[in-house]
């Protein structure tokens, strides 16, 4: 098994190591200190030695931070985890804020309202985020210092880092081989005027150099630096251990290794002027560099944007990835459709999905964490079942299936809201609105230009008329054997990036009753050129083109609330959910998905 089912949170040991935590703050004269989710590399999911937030507080979450005063501290987190911080926190010692309604420099004006000084560790924060704070905190006394986490002393059984292997991404696979894309980017940066850029973010090195690495689970990257020199050469900073003579031979001659912790000479080397991106560059990089008086200039990680617009060769292998993927689910719901209700639990659930997927021979990894949240579990967001919190599925239930798999040709995720026995009648008009949403984002189609926040709403305004709503974007990026969250594209009311061809992003709508049920369903889409409509006054127009094919649960829509054109839609993704997915299948499943695709 990839998943695991050990508690991972331990509230116990966060009060005695917030107390030694806080002793260090008073012997070092410090009166607050941030402690963030994030690693160096600023990625969403980190190694085991990099879960300071969860050693000192217990929350595992994927977003949020801490600050430590000397007699308080306090967990931030988003409205995804804000039932599960108050259950993996001890809340009598770590106040649970509600972020970011409520900023951090508006709470520490109220826990110090003399000011003070903050202290954060400039390699585990950005230089935006540290730029920011700073102006938020700078009418009302605060001093902000960089200094190394003590965390880092006061754990004493921390793991290692990790170690492993790189391996090399096909070119076929990739659409383009990294003597091409380095070419191409560093005409970009000759025409900027500067000498390279250094590069952070791990998904962006394994894009660049169609490489994939082994160091954090369920995201096939490598930790490692790279700066991409404005000649095409790359310097790339990674522990030497983790590269066969079969990666060096496919990095050739113009990809020079480093060791992992020479970053700071390596930039101090290059010529000047170097690009560094101010959203995921550590502060402490930019502090050093403007320290010694060398030239640099901020513009974004030029990976970014590249790695964001799909290849026709990327595409055309996450779309094969998918219908694979998709029949495995397709198996399992056959499976899961012949239990009776209260003979299954969560673990149940997600063991049988990870074997289907196993079944085909194909599998990496899993991409995430299964969520398996039956009744009240699945109300919240990204729950995950451990041995203490399994639960047995019950009639009545729903059931949030948000799952995924890592294929050498694609990344998945895909979510199914599924009944448990028969179903009440708040539950299925709360999911009729929900899959309003989901269709009305699927059918979109919109001028170029606009941005995620733009397109938000068409998911929340069936929920709206109900004054009902979720805590989360409506949709995030997707790598392809990369990263299941990947930026900078998401469908969030924040986000201003706009879409293009070749994005791929989730479209997941839900709903959630504290203490209840849950309800969320996803597919992934892919920004595509629409077809022209015929006596249209303007062209050029985007749409999106479905990649997940897995039967919506129809037991749990109420017809009627359904216009002809949602309907209609439902229907045809059936349809073509049958014409796709039938012949990959056994003959059970296949018997199965003839009755689940039905029309309406």
């Amino acid at each position: 098994m990839f998943q695991t089912f050990s508690e991972t949170a331990r509230p116990d040991q966060g009060p005695p190591r917030l107390a030694r935590f806080q002793t260090h703050l008073k012997n070092q004269h410090i009166d607050a200190f941030l402690v963030p989710r994030a690693d160096i590399h600023q990625g969403e999911y980190v190694a085991p030695c990099d879960e300071r937030l969860a050693w000192l507080t217990g929350f595992t979450g994927s977003a949020g931070f801490a600050v430590v005063l000397q007699d308080r501290a306090a967990v931030f987190v988003d409205g995804r985890y804000r039932a599960q911080v108050r259950a993996q926190v001890d809340t009598a010692h770590f106040e649970p804020v509600d972020w970011p309604e409520i900023r951090l420099a508006d709470w520490l004006k109220g826990a110090l309202p003399d000011g003070g000084t903050l202290c954060y560790d400039g390699w585990l924060h950005t230089a935006e985020e540290i730029e920011k704070l700073a102006a938020a905190l700078g009418d009302h006394g605060f001093e902000l210092t960089s200094r190394d986490t003590p965390i880092d002393r006061l754990w004493e059984d921390r793991p290692e880092r990790p170690v492993g292997p790189v391996r090399i991404y096909p070119d076929r696979l990739a659409g383009e081989s990294h003597a091409g894309k380095r070419g191409r980017l560093a005409a970009e940066l000759r025409e900027a005027g500067q000498s390279g850029a250094v590069i952070t973010l791990p998904d962006s090195i394994a894009w660049l150099l169609n490489i994939r690495g082994a160091d954090i689970p369920r995201n096939p990257v490598a930790h490692a630096f790279a700066v991409l020199h404005s000649d095409a050469r790359v310097t790339l900073c990674i522990d030497a251990r983790k590269l066969s003579d079969e990666l060096r031979a496919h990095l050739g001659n113009e990809v020079e290794i480093k060791g992992y912790d020479q970053l700071p000479s390596v930039v101090m080397e290059a010529d000047a002027p170097l690009r560094l991106d101010k959203s995921n560059v550590p502060a402490a990089l930019g502090n050093v560099i403007e320290t010694a008086g060398k030239h640099f200039e901020w513009g974004q990680d030029p990976c970014i944007l590249p790695k964001a617009r799909k290849t026709e060769a990327e595409i055309a292998a996450t779309k094969e990835a998918h219908l694979r993927d998709g029949a495995a689910v397709c198996e399992f719901l056959t499976w899961y459709e012949a239990q009776a209700p209260g003979t299954l639990t969560e673990i149940d659930v997600v063991t049988r999905l990870e074997d289907a997927r196993r079944a085909t021979n194909a599998l990496l990894d899993i991409s995430f964490d299964t969520i398996a949240g039956s009744g009240p579990h699945g109300a919240l967001p990204h729950y995950r079942v451990s041995d203490s919190s399994n639960r047995t599925l019950q009639a009545g239930d729903l059931l949030v299936l948000d799952s995924g798999g890592q294929y050498e040709d694609g990344t998945t995720d895909i979510t199914r809201t599924l009944p448990v026995g028969d179903m009440g009648d708040e539950e299925r008009v709360a999911f009729t609105r929900v899959l309003q949403g989901m269709i009305a984002m699927s059918r979109a189609r919109w001028p170029r230009g606009l941005a995620g926040r733009d397109l938000d709403v068409l998911a929340r305004y069936p929920l709206w008329l109900a004054d009902q709503d979720y805590n989360h974007g409506t949709g995030h990026g997707v790598g392809v054997n990369l990263c299941v969250h990947e930026g900078p594209q998401r469908l969030s009311r924040i986000s201003e990036v706009p879409l293009e061809p070749g994005m791929i992003v989730s479209n997941e709508p839900g709903l959630y009753k504290e203490g209840h049920y849950g309800i969320r369903i996803e597919n992934l889409v892919v920004v595509q050129e629409a077809e022209p409509l015929p006596d249209a006054s303007h062209t050029g127009r985007l749409c999106f083109g479905t990649l997940n094919f897995v039967p919506i649960d129809c037991r749990l829509i109420v017809t009627g609330m359904l216009s002809d054109g949602e309907r209609a839609w439902l229907n045809a993704y059936h349809a073509e959910t049958r014409d796709k997915i039938a012949p990959r299948l056994s003959g059970p499943a296949r018997g199965w998905l003839e009755k689940a695709t039905a029309p309406l």
